[in-house]
């Protein structure tokens, strides 16, 4: 047999999906396109939270929302990830530095902001350019207040007027660093009021994206952030969405999923777009006849769930739960529901368990709980994973859920 030659995989672990390839959050993206996109295009500012989830698509969303934003209402998008920020300083140089990797969709505005910031940029190669960090350091404090801020992207706006520019479209991502920070909400706060008041506001649809505990953590450091944002959840999505997403993807490189196996996908996908990446491209690679079996979706599963494992599980915790004896009580707990959810009550685990199990299992619960893996619930015995990544590896690794049949799973 002829084993085909791979062409690009349509998959993106570890990365926001390409436009080309995102389906689904019809909702989310009509909200953030009529009350931020279409508002800020009218002159009015806006402050977008996007929440979610570890790995359930905040990114994808919202680099989506740009494009669109950019293309169908006159914004310039300005993507800043602050991972690695410490302070105001560094997402001051953060945001300078996006600003002038920015234009991406659209080459005659990227060339008119390296021309205005071309003090910034260092050496220009066949791989691109790298920045004058001496330069970026120096000057990007003068971002750093909620005036200087402004008046930067008010500048902004005059380089790219005649490019038919109606406002500026900013994404602070990776923000988990940061948000303990008290002064981080205070400068977002006073950026977003200063704007308000100002006599002539600058068009800023400014969007944050993180989990529901870094937003109550701004709020609990600086509680007037509180009222600024529109908060926008971003939920595991529908399986007629992973369907979508998995046939499209899959038919871009000529690849056909039958209908068994896409159950298997979607099922073991549990809505995540991460785990849809994890899943799809350890499938794409195991594919030699350009037809997507129960058997190359079922051994991409169980790749998969070890990639989470080793990826985005803590390694003390990864360590931890390949225990044998926690394995057998996580697999009675992974046991519990037919579709993952997130809490279980010690009652119900401890009925399932073995005289064996039964004597480590309160051990079990300590050690989960130093771990953050476990909290306490709002119920009495009940027990709930901190973090849905988790719970996903230890469903996935429970082995015979992902064969249940279809009329089950709905």
């Amino acid at each position: 047999m002829v084993i085909p030659t791979k062409s690009k995989s349509p998959f993106y672990p570890g990365q926001p999906v390409p436009v080309e390839l995102f389906v689904g959050r019809q909702d989310q993206i009509s909200r953030i396109m009529e009350r931020g996109a279409g508002q800020v295009k009218h002159g009015k500012p806006v402050a977008i939270f996007t929440q979610g989830e570890y790995g359930i698509g905040k990114s994808s969303l919202a680099t989506f929302v740009q494009f669109l934003a950019e293309k169908d209402y006159g914004l310039h998008g300005i993507y800043a990830p602050l991972g690695g920020c410490q302070n105001i300083n560094d997402i001051a140089s953060a945001v300078l530095e996006a600003t002038i990797r920015s234009g991406a969709f659209n080459p005659k505005r990227s060339e008119k902001i390296r021309n205005w910031l071309g003090k910034y940029i260092g050496d220009q190669n066949i791989f691109g350019f790298s920045l004058n960090l001496a330069s970026l350091k120096r000057d990007a404090p003068q971002l750093s207040t909620a005036h200087g801020m402004l008046s930067f992207f008010g500048e902004t706006m005059k380089r790219l007027e005649d490019d038919g520019v109606n406002g500026i479209f900013l994404i602070l991502d990776e923000i988990n660093g940061i948000t303990s920070d008290p002064l981080f909400g205070n400068f977002i706060k006073s950026l977003v009021d200063s704007n308000a008041m100002s006599k002539k506001p600058v068009p800023l649809l400014l969007m944050l994206c993180g989990v529901e505990d870094r937003r109550r953590e701004m709020i609990q450091k600086h509680p007037p952030v509180d009222r600024i944002f529109d908060v926008v959840d971003i939920s595991s999505m529908s399986k007629h969405e992973m369907e979508e997403f998995f046939t499209r993807a899959f038919a871009s490189v000529q690849i056909r999923v039958e209908a068994s196996a896409l159950d298997i996908l979607t099922f073991n996908a549990a809505g995540f777009p991460k785990i849809m990446h994890l899943i799809g491209d350890a499938a794409y690679w195991r594919d030699k006849d350009q037809i997507i079996d129960d058997d190359d979706a079922m051994n991409a599963v169980l790749i998969a769930a070890e990639d989470v494992g080793k990826k985005y599980v803590d390694q003390q915790v990864y360590k931890a739960l390949r225990s044998e004896a926690y394995r057998k009580i996580l697999k009675k707990i992974a046991r519990l529901d037919i579709s993952p959810s997130i809490s279980f009550t010690k009652e119900k685990v401890v009925g399932g368990l073995s005289d064996s199990e039964k004597r480590k299992f309160n051990n079990f619960l300590r050690k989960m709980k130093q771990l953050k893996v476990l909290k306490a619930g709002d119920a009495r015995g009940e027990y709930v994973f901190t973090m849905r990544m988790v719970y996903l590896y230890i469903w996935m690794q429970s082995g015979d859920l992902i064969t249940q049949p279809t009329e089950k799973r709905q």
